[in-house]
């Protein structure tokens, strides 16, 4: 992130929309462990292999995991720099302390 002060928002929503749904969770979840086969994670997670094929879509267009081709069968992965960049965006969104102490102190706008 470049700056505390200038969050990429359609950056951010793009990276929370991917994270928001507990079937992207669980891909996630299963994917800690390393890259893993479509097939198992189908498996895995009992869901069927249109719904599976939506959140893999997700998650790889907002760049939270990658995939590699191997004959027929698709590998997925998570790609570590977009969860650190998940990391980065929410400090950039908290709460300035300084402004918190401004408007504890009565002073707003100036």
């Amino acid at each position: 992130m470049a700056s505390s002060t200038a969050v990429d928002l359609s950056r951010a929503a793009q990276l929370f929309h991917a994270l928001s749904d507990e079937t992207r969770l669980g891909i996630l979840e299963k994917l800690r462990g390393g890259e893993q086969c479509v097939c198992d994670l189908q498996d895995d997670l009992a869901a069927a292999q249109s719904r599976l094929s939506f959140h893999l879509r997700v998650l790889k267009d907002a760049g939270v995991v990658s995939d590699r081709k191997e004959g027929r069968w698709s590998y997925y992965s998570i790609v570590p720099e977009a969860l650190a960049e998940v990391h980065d965006l929410a400090v950039a969104m908290q709460p300035s302390k300084l402004r918190i102490l401004a408007r504890s102190n009565g002073r707003c706008c100036g």
